[in-house]
Formats: C-alpha cells, sequence, structure tokens
C-alpha cells in the first residue's frame, strides 16, 4: 500500500515546474511574517528533533502512514464533520459546515465550519502525532489528535485559514526540502523514495490567502491530487452528509456544493420544536422524556439520548473523561411509523461517527465508547460495560416510544450476531426489554414482558383486551401480534395456547353478550389457524338456564328467538340438553360443532328422549313431572315417536305414560276392552293443552299411526311386531298400534272407525303391512278370525266358507263410522278366493272339506285339494304337524271315511272305481301325501282283453279336430284301437269290465273311444 501511495506521488514533488510554484505561493524564504501561531518555533524543533533522531523521523512517517492507510482511510469528509462539530461546540453556537468545489491555483476542495476558530493549540495538535487539544472537553467527537491525517489521501498540502492570510499549511514537497538538508534523516527518505510525515512541519499560509467565507470561523482548503475529481468527492460528501448530522449532535447543517441538509428535532414528551420541525401523529403518549423525533435532510428518525457517568478509560488521554454519552436513532417512513433497519443493512457502530464493529440492531446505536487509537474498534473495559448497559435501558424508552403496535419489530434480531459487540448489545437489550414494563396490555397499561402472557391466535385482535377488561385472572395478558412469538419468547413472556386458554375461560364470569364477544374475536383466528378450530372445541359456552359447559359440539342454538316452549324445554337443565342463551349465539359456534335446531329437533334430542323415558320412574320417585311434561306437550303439534313415556297424569292423578292414556272423549274409549292396561287423562290436562298434542305425545284419541320409512328392526313399540318381522323384513313400516286393545265384541265398531280416517285405512290396506296382518289374525267378526269368513261376493267359495257377517258402521261410535267395504274385510283376511298360507290354514280347510253338514260341489272340492297340494309343494304346510280328519270330500262330493278312498292319479282307473271313493285335485302324490291315502294306480290293477288294432293318433280324424281345436298337438305315436275295449280286473275286485280307454302295464295306450283316450293320456294336456 505504501508504493500504492508512492507510485500516486504523495511525499514528493512531481516535478521541479510544480516546486517552484509552491515556493512561490509561500513567498521568499526567510522569517514569516503573518506567523501568529508560532510554526517556526514548532518546525525548529522537529526538525532538531529529527536531527538528532533519525529514528524518530521514521517513526513518525510510519505512524503517519499507518493512520493514512488503516482505520482513517476513506474518512475525510467524517473527520472534517467532526472538527466543524467540535468547533461549534466549544464555541457555544450552532454548528455549519459548508464543503464546495473550487479552482483556486487548481482543483480544490474548501471545508468552512462555524464555531471556534483554529487556535496555537490546536495547530500545535494539528502538528503533534496523537496529542488532542480537545481531551478536556467531554463532549467532543475528536480526542485522538489523529483525525485530520483522514485528508491526506485526497491532498499533499492541506491549509486552513480563520482570516485574510492568517492560517497555517502543511506541505509535502516543503517537508521534504526541510528533511533534505538533515543527514541523518535525509538518508531515511532516500530510502523512503521521499515519502514523508506531511502533517508534522506546518507553516503560515501566504499573505495574499483568502479568508473565511462570511459567517464561518475556520475554512480547510485540500488541493486535490492528480486523478482524484471533486465532483466524486462532493457526491461522497453529499450521501454521507444526513448520517453526520445524526450522529453530531453540534452540527445543525451540511452544505455540499449547492445541497444543504439540515437537521431538526421535536421533543416528543412536550411537543416543543427546537427548530422549525413540526409534530408527528405517531410519537407514542406516555414517559417520552429524552425522546425527540429528528429530520435530518428527507430522513426523519426517533432518537433517544443519554448520558451515563462511567469509570475513566485506561488510555491516560482519557482518565479526564468519565461523563459518556450515548444515542438511539429509528428510522421512520413517511408516515411517522417506524422502518427499523434491517440485520443485512449494514450498520455499524457510530462513535459518534462510523466505526468497524458491525451491529444488526433496528436503529443506530451512536455511542461515546472508549475506542483503539484507529476508531475503528470499541476497548473493553468497565466504561464500555457502563455505556453499553446504559445503551440497553434507553433502548426500553427508544421502545416505548413508538405506538404499541410497532414495538416488538425493536426486539432485537435472534439470529447470530454480526460482531462481539453486536451479540453483547442484543443480549442487553434483551434483557432490558424483558423486566422494564413496555409490552402493551388491555387498557393502555404496559407490561414487563418475563410477567406477561400472550396468547397464540394469530387474527384474535383485541380479545387480549376483552379477557383482561372482564376477568383479573387475565390482566397480565398482552394485546400482541403472534407472529412475533420468537421474540416474545426470547422476552420470557409466557405463551398462552387455545387449550390452555380454552380451560381458563370456565372461570370467568360473565353475561351471554359479553361471550358472544368473545366468539367474534376468536372467529378471525379459526378461519387462519389450521387445526384451532379443533383447539376450541372444549370452549365455554352460555346456557339459557345460566349455566356455563364445555364444547360447541355438545350445545345447541336456535335461529332468531326461543319461543316460549323451547325456552320451557331450556329451562328444565337436562343433563346434555344444552341451549345457548341467544345473545350468546355467534356463527363460531356452528363452525365449532354446535346444532342449530327448531322445536322439533329439541323433542328429538337424546337428552330429552331420556328424560321422557324416565319421566314415570322420576315421578314415582318424588320428582315434580309437570315442567317436563308441559314443556314437551308445549313443543308438540305433530306425532313424534318416542314420546309415549312422557308422565301425565290420569284422572285420578297417578302418573301415567302418555301412550297408556286415553282421552277423556277419545273416540276408541268405547272400544277398548276393560281390563286393558289403559287409564284416561286427567281432565283438567286435557282443557289444558291442545288435543293434538296430547295425541301427538302418544295420549289415545282415534287409532295412532306409526310410520317409519327406513326401519332398523322391529322397535315400534307394536304388538308381536317381532312375529310379523320373522316372516318379512319390511322396507317400510305404516302401522296402526294399540289394536290389542281393542275388545273382542267392539271389532266391527273398530274396523268402521278404521276405515273413516285416511291415514289408518291405508295403514290397514298397506300390501304386506302389519297392520292387516295383526287383525287377520286377532279381530275377531262374529266371534271368529277374519279368514273364517268369505266376502260376500266370493260366491266360488260357497259351501266351504260362509259370508262374513254384516258390519255395523255407526252403532258404537256414532258419526264417527267409516264404510267397512271388500277391500278392507279383504286386507284383515276375509277370504276372497282360495289359498292355503301355513299349516294353520290347510288344517282349517281340511276341516272344511270332511265337514259333512258343508255342500261341497266336485269341482270346487278339487281346486281346494288342488290348493292344499300346491301349498305342500311349496313348503308352506308342515305335514307331519297336521291333525288329519278320519274323513275326505270325495269326487262326488260326499264325505266318505279315509279307509275308503283314493287319490285319483291314473285318470284311467276311474271307469272301474266309483266317485265317491276317488279324491281329485292338484298334484296326486302331494294330495296323497297331505291325506295320508293310497294312489289309485297303486290299488287298481287289470289286464286288457285283446290286442287291438294299432292306428296313429295322427291318422284319427277326430284327434287331430280336438287337437287343432284346442290349438294342441296331436300326440306322437299309436295307440291300440278295439270296438269294445274290455280288461279283466284283479283289484280291488276281480271280474271283466269294459273301459272306454286304459294304459297297460307297458303304457300302451287302448281304447274304443280315441277322444276319451286322448284326454287320459299320460303327459298330453287338454
Amino acid at each position: 500500500m505504501r508504493r500504492a501511495l508512492r507510485d500516486r506521488g504523495e511525499g514528493r514533488l512531481a516535478d521541479p515546474r510544480r516546486r517552484s510554484r509552491l515556493r512561490r505561493r509561500r513567498g521568499p524564504r526567510g522569517p514569516f511574517l503573518n506567523d501568529g501561531f508560532g510554526t517556526a518555533a514548532l518546525r525548529a524543533a522537529l526538525l532538531a528533533a529529527w536531527a538528532d533522531s533519525p529514528t524518530r523521523f521514521r517513526e513518525d512517517a510510519n505512524a503517519e502512514e499507518d493512520l493514512v492507510l488503516g482505520g482513517y482511510a476513506a474518512t475525510w469528509f467524517v473527520e472534517l464533520a467532526q472538527n466543524a462539530a467540535d468547533a461549534a461546540r466549544a464555541a457555544g453556537v450552532p454548528g455549519r459546515l459548508r464543503v464546495v468545489g473550487s479552482a483556486h491555483d487548481g482543483a480544490e476542495l474548501w471545508a468552512a465550519n462555524t464555531g471556534a476558530p483554529l487556535d496555537a493549540a490546536g495547530v500545535e495538535a494539528l502538528a503533534s502525532l496523537r496529542a488532542s487539544a480537545k481531551r478536556d472537553d467531554p463532549g467532543s467527537a475528536g480526542r485522538f489528535g489523529v483525525g485530520f491525517a483522514a485528508v491526506l489521501p485526497l491532498t499533499s498540502a492541506p491549509r486552513l485559514v480563520t482570516g485574510p492570510g492568517v492560517g497555517v499549511r502543511f506541505s509535502a514537497a516543503d517537508t521534504v526540502a526541510a528533511v533534505g538538508s538533515l543527514p541523518g534523516p535525509a538518508a531515511e527518505l532516500a530510502r523512503r523514495d521521499g515519502h514523508v510525515p506531511v502533517l508534522r512541519l506546518v507553516w503560515p499560509v501566504d499573505p495574499d490567502e483568502p479568508g473565511p467565507p462570511a459567517g464561518f470561523a475556520t475554512e480547510v482548503r485540500l488541493p486535490l491530487r492528480a486523478g482524484l475529481s471533486a465532483d466524486a468527492l462532493l457526491a461522497e460528501a453529499r450521501a454521507a452528509a444526513p448520517d453526520l448530522l445524526l450522529a453530531l449532535p453540534d452540527l445543525e447543517s451540511v452544505t455540499v456544493g449547492d445541497v444543504e441538509v439540515t437537521r431538526s428535532s421535536q421533543d416528543a414528551a412536550s411537543g416543543g420544536t427546537a427548530s422549525e420541525d413540526t409534530a408527528s401523529g405517531d410519537i407514542a403518549s406516555g414517559d417520552t422524556a429524552g425522546v425527540s423525533r429528528v429530520v435530518v435532510g428527507e430522513r426523519a428518525y426517533l432518537v433517544v439520548r443519554r448520558s451515563v457517568v462511567a469509570e475513566p478509560g485506561a488510555a491516560v488521554e482519557e482518565r479526564a473523561r468519565r461523563r459518556r454519552s450515548l444515542c438511539w436513532a429509528l428510522p421512520l417512513d413517511a408516515a411517522g411509523a417506524p422502518a427499523p433497519f434491517r440485520p443485512d443493512s449494514g450498520e455499524v457502530l457510530h462513535a459518534p461517527t462510523p466505526g468497524a464493529e458491525r451491529l444488526g440492531l433496528p436503529a443506530r446505536l451512536i455511542a461515546d465508547l472508549p475506542l483503539d487509537p484507529d476508531r475503528r474498534r470499541v476497548r473493553p473495559g468497565p466504561a464500555t460495560d457502563a455505556v453499553l448497559a446504559a445503551a440497553a435501558e434507553a433502548y426500553v424508552d427508544l421502545v416505548r416510544a413508538v405506538p404499541p403496535e410497532h414495538r416488538l419489530a425493536l426486539v432485537p434480531p435472534l439470529d447470530l450476531p454480526l460482531s462481539e459487540l453486536d451479540g453483547r448489545v442484543r443480549a442487553a437489550t434483551l434483557e432490558a426489554l424483558a423486566v422494564h414494563a413496555w409490552l402493551p396490555a388491555a387498557g393502555g397499561r404496559e407490561l414487563a414482558p418475563r410477567r406477561a402472557e400472550w396468547l397464540d391466535l394469530p387474527g384474535a385482535e383485541g380479545l387480549a383486551g376483552v379477557l383482561a377488561a372482564a376477568d383479573a385472572g387475565f390482566e397480565g395478558l398482552a394485546e400482541v401480534d403472534p407472529a412475533f412469538a420468537p421474540q416474545l419468547a426470547a422476552l420470557g413472556a409466557r405463551r398462552v395456547p387455545a387449550a390452555e386458554l380454552t380451560d381458563r375461560l370456565h372461570a370467568v364470569e360473565q353475561g351471554p353478550s359479553w361471550w358472544r364477544g368473545v366468539y367474534a374475536a376468536l372467529e378471525p383466528a379459526v378461519e387462519t389457524v389450521p387445526g384451532l378450530a379443533q383447539d376450541l372445541r372444549a370452549l365455554p359456552v352460555p346456557l339459557l338456564d345460566g349455566r356455563l359447559v364445555s364444547g360447541p359440539p355438545t350445545v345447541l342454538t336456535t335461529a332468531g328467538e326461543l319461543t316460549g316452549a323451547e325456552r320451557a324445554v331450556a329451562a328444565l337443565a337436562l343433563p346434555g340438553l344444552h341451549v345457548v342463551d341467544p345473545a350468546a349465539v355467534h356463527p363460531l359456534l356452528a363452525r365449532l360443532g354446535a346444532c342449530e335446531v327448531d322445536g322439533a329437533a329439541l323433542l328429538n334430542h337424546p337428552a330429552l328422549r331420556e328424560a321422557v323415558e324416565r319421566s314415570v320412574d322420576d315421578a314415582e320417585a318424588g320428582l315434580d313431572p309437570e315442567p317436563l311434561a308441559a314443556a314437551v306437550l308445549g313443543l308438540l303439534r305433530d306425532p313424534v315417536p318416542g314420546l309415549g313415556g312422557l308422565a301425565l297424569p290420569d284422572a285420578e292423578g297417578v302418573p301415567s305414560r302418555a301412550d297408556e292414556l286415553l282421552l277423556p272423549d277419545a273416540a276408541v274409549r268405547a272400544l277398548v276392552d276393560p281390563d286393558a292396561p289403559i287409564g284416561v287423562l286427567a281432565p283438567e290436562w286435557a282443557a289444558r293443552f291442545p288435543r293434538e298434542a296430547l295425541v301427538a305425545a302418544g295420549v289415545l284419541d282415534g287409532f295412532a299411526v306409526v310410520v317409519d320409512e327406513e326401519p332398523a328392526g322391529p322397535d315400534h313399540d307394536l304388538h308381536d311386531e317381532d312375529l310379523w318381522w320373522d316372516e318379512r323384513e319390511p322396507t317400510r313400516v305404516v302401522a296402526v298400534r294399540d289394536l290389542d286393545l281393542v275388545a273382542d265384541a267392539a271389532w266391527p265398531a273398530a274396523l268402521a272407525l278404521l276405515a273413516c280416517a285416511p291415514g289408518t285405512r291405508a295403514a290397514l290396506l298397506e300390501p304386506g303391512g302389519y297392520t292387516g296382518w295383526w287383525l287377520a289374525r286377532h279381530a275377531l267378526l262374529g266371534g271368529r278370525e277374519p279368514g273364517y269368513w268369505r266376502l260376500p261376493s266370493a260366491d266360488g267359495l260357497a259351501g266351504l266358507y260362509d259370508p262374513v257377517p254384516a258390519v255395523p258402521t255407526g252403532a258404537v261410535t256414532p258419526n264417527r263410522g267409516g264404510i267397512v267395504d271388500e277391500a278392507v274385510l279383504t286386507a284383515v283376511g276375509v277370504r276372497s278366493a282360495l289359498g292355503v298360507a301355513d299349516t294353520e290354514d290347510a288344517a282349517d280347510l281340511l276341516d272344511r272339506l270332511a265337514d259333512p253338514g258343508r255342500t261341497v260341489g266336485a269341482g270346487l272340492g278339487a281346486r281346494a285339494h288342488a290348493v292344499l297340494a300346491a301349498a305342500v309343494a311349496d313348503g308352506l304346510v308342515d305335514v307331519a304337524a297336521l291333525e288329519l280328519p278320519d274323513h275326505v270330500r270325495s269326487l262326488a262330493g260326499t264325505v266318505v271315511p279315509v279307509d275308503d278312498a283314493v287319490v285319483l292319479d291314473a285318470p284311467w282307473t276311474a271307469a272301474v272305481l266309483p266317485a265317491a271313493e276317488l279324491v281329485v285335485g292338484g298334484e296326486p302324490a302331494a294330495l296323497a301325501e297331505i291325506l295320508d291315502l293310497p294312489l289309485a294306480s297303486e290299488v287298481v290293477r287289470g289286464e286288457v282283453v285283446g290286442d287291438g288294432e294299432p292306428v296313429a293318433w295322427s291318422d284319427l280324424p277326430d284327434v287331430v279336430v280336438a287337437c287343432r281345436t284346442a290349438d294342441l298337438a296331436v300326440p306322437p305315436g299309436e295307440l291300440r284301437l278295439h270296438d269294445r275295449l274290455e280288461i279283466d280286473l284283479e283289484r280291488p275286485e276281480k271280474g271283466r269290465f269294459r273301459v272306454p280307454t286304459w294304459v297297460d302295464a307297458r303304457g300302451t295306450v287302448h281304447a274304443d273311444d280315441p277322444l276319451r283316450a286322448l284326454l287320459a293320456l299320460p303327459g298330453w294336456r287338454g
């Protein structure tokens, strides 16, 4: 780097012409007439020292070079600004700095400042190494006596003027000339290629040197080295000016070229204005003493300044410095809101001007810290510790000065620090923030984070305030954004998750409208946070009965205002029946599982159903059943299955099930069996409640109908329902209940009542339905089951079955009788045709056939036997379970003993057996089985007399005509035609008989009448 400086021409003259020009500016050699600063004595003393010790010259040269290449590199404008601030401070005037380019004798930069002008002590300090004249000023920015070296990268001949022809100058060229006359230093100078310490030998300025501009005390003039651009340097200064004005409180304005940058400030506590700046509405209220809003150029900052008394520094020059200052500067945006520095924004410690200590804090730290000689690194020690501790405390004041919603954004970053100092400052500020009150809470209060809690519910804005205002248990809740969870954890604030919040809310005693406010605050969080709805399923909910229960899924809400009946149900306070107070209802409850219900849904609630079912037991145990009964009846309008257990008083005041009571004027009251387990409702209750409500609860008026579109089993409280289900598994149940209560003698009137109402009539006529099935087995008409009778129109059954007796339509229930038509009679089992459904039916039909008092024609008897045979073949009849009669109905219509009867299976045998002994109808084998009779083919045996003449069936005209007439095929093969067919009969008696047709043992058909043979032909159907 030294070679680079030498190559740029530092420390030596570029050429002889340049040397002569400099001499001309200085004037003739000899005593200086304007040497008011005693520069000659300073030069003489230093040259003598160098002459005596060439090593001293070398040390001074190396020390200055180290400063230029090290800590003071590229800091020329910072040092000039710092000197200007110190001068203003010394004079007690506002500091102003003006930097302009000048064409005076070549390109130069001129920097003028206000304040105390350069004096002899200052000149001596400038010409000395590390001997500042400001060491006794505790507020000065410069105190090492080396900062002016920062101008050397720009110039080799700086001048400082305080008036026309008054000032001092330094010159590398003149120093080279002066050192060249000294034998010892001259040899070193040669070895250094002419590089000399520029700021050690000082001369007065030329008498014709113009003074500073009006209003300024001192001006530094820097002839620029070759290759440097004044415009570029001015641009650099303009960019640095705002930061320097912020760091140097004694400097109020900087003008660079024609651009002026000013600083103005406003006291955040009093609202007073230090200059022309106006108030900002974004400064937080509260304790903001020492906090100001500072505007520097176009940038605004919130600034906290503090001073601290600390142990003196370790360096001798600093032992008298006990009071040190510090400042925090937080950037503000155009609206006045905090705009914190990012950790990667390149911030460094300002002490007060920028150093090399990297910081990643939201605000800029400007602190009077002990520094190493190069002013780049902080020197550790008690003074540093005290300043950093005070900085941490001051940072709390800075945080408290911003609006509450911005405060957590100012918590120092939690990632790895950028330097050792950054780590110390972060740790100290985090600790200070943790123990001091600044975290916003409800009601404008502030909390220390370590004593605070926060709700981890993103989106639930305002909830903390709602909770804290209602219950002392939540006074420690901070109103913060959960997005700052890492910062809150680092500060020691306690996290309150949703599950814990729901638990703690159970201890809150507030009205329903307050709870609605809680739900409203929680709703946005549920929309935002995945899984939060599940965590809030234990949220307390206020009920209409005054209770507070856990969990929206357990509660019921209603749309709109509750009716009186709904309120009555809610007031029962039934376990498990939780009706939310309407004032607390909020859409969030439904989102969390609450069910919206109406009166009908309340009636179906399991808790209410359970209460209804046990109400009679509760009444017998001494509990008052009236509130429950009144509430249920108040809701009822349409029948609801499952409420028949509701306890209601009977006429004697005894609590009874509703479905075991009759209305006093019930239509079915006269039909009920006197021994039936059913009472009469207390008349006052019948008068108190609507008839339809009582009937809907199960109290009997007419017959009630049960409808279940998706039945799951025989659970409808119907008599013998399980037997009905055993026979079929219905997909739909439409049934009349309480049929088993009807007196035997009242069935005609009961049928008339069933037939008159559309609902009961439809249930009765339901195909395969329970009602018809039950009535067919239990109703009595004329003292017998309906299946005993036939319809009046079923003439084809006459003889076997008698017509059903006439059913009266209004004798028992005046004005309520219905038409008991044949459709109703058929549905209840009155016979319209022959049929055998089961073994019992088969036994009844056999008994009827064996009854000699009945006149049964051959055709009806045959049809009856055919029905029996088909039922056996279909497996409907258990033959082994039948008790067979001793007589059977014969083909002649007579009743004969079973010992004399056979079942006709071979039609040709009928020619040799009397009709009074033959039983016909249906499949012979099945009929023989059910009647336990032999077959005719087993009893009859005979041989054909003669062979007959073989003739094809198709050659017989009468057969062909008969087949075509019957639309049947002519049988294949042939038969044996006889003129007169006779057989020799061996069984059942011996003899020769003439027969029209016969089939011999070989299956050959014989006939003397072909048409009779055709009818008896096995396998042929006519």
